[in-house]
């Protein structure tokens, strides 16, 4: 396994770390790194600053503005990234739709779409969950009946996250309820979330925030050239979608922002005649985390090193496990660190300091870590066959 990097791949590393720590604007770097809520237009401002300099869709087709980068230049960009507390490209763009259309979408959908997708000129939100299609994707009731040079969809998605910021959405849907394989009658719809009949319905979550919808769909109208690829080829370009939504799951670099926010707030915590950062048993706490933390980063690097050829590592399972593990453990550390001033959620006019009091709701929230792109449970059986052979 290849650990040192090569002069030109430290002269890259540092030209991006110069560029995030640089370009993207303090308050905004900010929020991201202590936990804080940025806005849709500060999200807008980071991502559109990254597409500029060419650094928001280098995983795309050269010819639709990607890069032609190694996989360790590939690991470069998203580590400084999440080093220097950046917002990542939102993923819906960036790794979800964008790259469905560039491999499966016509020339005429590339043109209309991918240079508006790779500016976030076009917010996008994913339609895929339902209320009785979840982690069984391919049960979905959501239909799409052709007439004449439309469709006309009726039915419900659920968790969908930012919608109520979104412009567009890609939704999955029914389009031949009678084949014997459910997943063989599934197509990709691409439309308008103004369009008559769409309804955005916010759903508040454990932590408080507004951040997935339900979206109802009565009789609304979506031209037929806005379906992706072919008619009941849906699932497929779902499976590819999914693949890619994985990207940047393992986030080892938020986690040791993270840590060295919990060290830092640690450090102001008393705890007898010293502070929590000196406690003993804090320190071996601190110190586990931080070593399974180092693990997963080297096993990271292994698999970066073994992907030149292109094709799927299983150890990425481990990666987005342990990632999503490790993610949760920070969290707890903090929470731990503020103690009983992490209850009061949301309060005003109290003691406590904002950041304590962020921690309980950032706890709350980061309880889907090991849920989406893909459960413990499911990366669990994935390792067991694929890995240990079981």
């Amino acid at each position: 396994m290849k650990l040192a990097l090569s002069s030109d791949e430290v002269a890259f590393r540092d030209e991006l770390r110069r560029f995030y720590r640089t370009e993207i604007p303090q308050a905004i770097r900010d929020k991201v790194k202590y936990g804080l809520d940025i806005t849709r237009d500060e999200a807008v401002t980071s991502h559109k600053i990254l597409n500029d300099a060419g650094l928001a869709t280098p995983k795309w087709p050269v010819e639709w503005g990607g890069k032609n980068w190694t996989p360790m230049q590939l690991h470069l960009w998203e580590d400084e990234l999440q080093l220097a507390s950046v917002p990542d490209p939102l993923t819906f763009n960036a790794n979800m739709i964008g790259p469905v259309i560039a491999q499966f979408g016509s020339q005429e959908m590339k043109q209309r779409f991918l240079p508006a997708t790779a500016a976030l000129d076009i917010w996008w939100c994913q339609g895929f969950s339902e209320p009785d299609a979840g982690s069984d994707l391919a049960s979905l009731r959501t239909t799409a009946v052709r007439d004449g040079d439309s469709y006309l969809v009726n039915g419900q998605k659920i968790w969908t996250t930012m919608a109520q910021w979104a412009d567009w959405i890609f939704c999955l849907v029914r389009t031949d309820p009678n084949v014997p394989k459910k997943q063989a009658g599934i197509s990709l719809l691409l439309f308008d979330v103004k369009t008559p009949g769409v309804t955005i319905r916010p759903i508040k979550l454990i932590d408080g925030r507004h951040e997935v919808n339900e979206v109802f769909f009565e009789n609304v109208r979506v031209p037929a050239d806005q379906l992706v690829g072919e008619e009941n080829q849906g699932w497929t370009y779902a499976k590819f979608l999914l693949g890619n939504e994985r990207t940047g799951i393992t986030a080892v670099g938020r986690t040791k922002v993270r840590l060295a926010v919990a060290k830092e707030y640690a450090a102001q915590t008393r705890s007898g005649a010293s502070t929590l950062l000196d406690d003993p048993r804090f320190a071996a706490r601190l110190a586990e985390v931080e070593n399974e933390l180092l693990a997963l980063e080297l096993t990271l690097l292994r698999v970066v090193a073994n992907s030149s050829e292109g094709k799927p590592n299983p150890a990425s399972s481990v990666l987005k496990m342990r990632g999503s593990e490790l993610q949760q453990a920070a969290t707890e550390l903090l929470l731990d660190i503020a103690g009983p001033d992490g209850l009061p959620v949301h309060a005003a006019g109290i003691a406590a300091p904002d950041w304590a009091q962020r921690t309980g709701p950032s706890y709350l929230n980061m309880r889907k870590t090991t849920i989406y792109g893909g459960s413990s449970e499911v990366q669990r059986t994935i390792i067991a066959s694929t890995i240990l052979g079981l």
